[in-house]
């Protein structure tokens, strides 16, 4: 399907979801063996066609330059040696972590001698929507497979070439393994109707996953019938405590906020105590080398490399080398501020105030915090899941890095011997 215009939209999407349906029943029975065959196989495949996916998405990259888009959009876009290297080397990691489908989570005996157990099992179809990076579909498309659930995938128009070289290598490795191809599918058309028609393809998909900015995110929460996990802008912040080793500090601010500034882990926003603020800011700045700061007034006064700050930065998500300054008073001002301006994506205290620490770990609501350590490492890589589907911001169902074990929901099963209700 490669036209710029649906006709029928919501029939294209229930033709998709149909054969997903069908594949996520196969997968359903299919043994651990066989998915980890299928996944060690899309890698061999992913290292075979390096050379032509890494040409097939530099054709991207080009039009995403002739376009305008910003350095930032550029790096997420871009797959290398390197990049592809590490997407075939993270679906043998979902290989070797343990099949989250049929743990059994609870096993109870009644009085009348039934016995019951909460098992585990995929959540069925699933929509994953997302933006520039190509990485993710391959990231949802394996953690799904381990996880037994058949994806659909509509990633940005930008990446189109590239998603569907990732995804031929998905399915040849699921050919492979005798597993159906339609385990892994991609919306191939750029045309924004049939996202609305996955949105509300409630007889065809059981979770919809959107995984991008403010915009899609708001667009999938306020449009969809079909249950949705959202994943929410990543308004970082990094607060430095009076009790800070700034020697510390300083290197983990650089990796929070410039290791990577396209992704949803990366400091948006610093926050510094007063009463070491003119020793530190001078010393970050220095680190920071052209990322451009912006500062509330202290900041400013503090070092002449900031800029004023707006109040629209305290809650912006940049993505980009920028980065917000806020000097506060204390601890108390600390948490209110934090909890006022994040997303409640990831934040993170450096300190050694063990006391301090633990009301910052504490009374932040995020998914994600941290003490002492660079945000960036909010990743379900990193959690070690192997890879994610997203960070979940929401409180329902799943959390954090949602993972193998997150995309699995349960069921009871009942075993009796002839009991009867009175």
């Amino acid at each position: 399907m490669t036209e710029e215009t649906l006709k029928d939209p919501d029939a294209y999407i229930a033709e998709l979801g149909a054969r997903a349906r069908a594949a996520s029943r196969a997968l359903t029975g299919a043994g651990t063996d066989a998915k980890n065959k299928a996944l060690k196989a899309a890698a061999a495949a992913l290292r075979e066609d390096s050379a032509r996916i890494a040409e097939v998405n530099e054709k991207d990259v080009a039009e995403a330059k002739a376009a305008g888009r910003p350095d930032s959009f550029v790096d997420r876009l871009r797959l290398d040696a390197e990049r592809i290297e590490g997407i075939a080397q993270a679906l043998e990691q979902i290989a070797e972590l343990p099949d989250p489908v049929g743990r059994v989570l609870a096993r109870f005996d009644r009085p009348n001698g039934l016995k019951i157990e909460r098992v585990a099992v995929p959540i069925g179809v699933i929509g994953m929507i997302y933006e520039s990076r190509p990485n993710v579909g391959a990231d949802a498309g394996a953690l799904c497979l381990k996880s037994g659930n058949a994806v659909i995938l509509r990633g940005g128009s930008e990446s189109r070439r590239s998603t569907q070289a990732l995804v031929a290598c998905i399915k040849r490795g699921l050919s492979e393994a005798g597993l159906p191809e339609d385990a892994v599918q991609m919306i191939d058309t750029p045309d924004r109707a049939a996202v609305a028609a996955l949105l509300r393809a409630t007889e065809s998909i059981d979770l919809v996953i959107p995984r991008g900015g403010k915009g899609l995110v708001s667009l999938v929460r306020d449009q969809a019938r079909v249950p949705t996990l959202l994943h929410l802008d990543g308004n970082c912040h990094t607060y430095i405590h009076e009790a800070a080793d700034l020697e510390k500090a300083v290197p983990v601010v650089r990796n929070a906020k410039l290791r990577r500034t396209g992704v949803c882990g990366a400091t948006e926003s610093l926050v510094i105590d007063r009463s070491i603020a003119g020793e530190a800011i001078p010393k970050l700045m220095d680190a920071l080398g052209d990322c451009e700061v912006r500062g509330d007034e202290a900041a400013v006064s503090a070092d002449d490399r900031i800029k004023p700050a707006s109040e629209e930065d305290w809650d912006t998500e940049y993505l980009d080398t920028v980065l917000s300054v806020k000097v506060l008073d204390g601890l108390e001002d600390a948490l209110a501020w934090v909890s006022e301006h994040s997303s409640h994506h990831t934040d993170a205290i450096i300190t050694e105030d063990e006391a301090a620490a633990t009301r910052f770990l504490t009374e932040i609501d995020s998914a994600v915090v941290m003490h002492n350590a660079s945000t960036q490492f909010s990743d379900g890589g990193e959690f070690g899941m192997g890879a994610e589907i997203g960070i979940a911001t929401g409180k329902v169902h799943a959390r954090g890095p949602v993972g193998l074990e997150q995309l699995t929901t349960f069921k009871y099963q009942v075993h009796g011997d002839g009991q009867t209700r009175p």
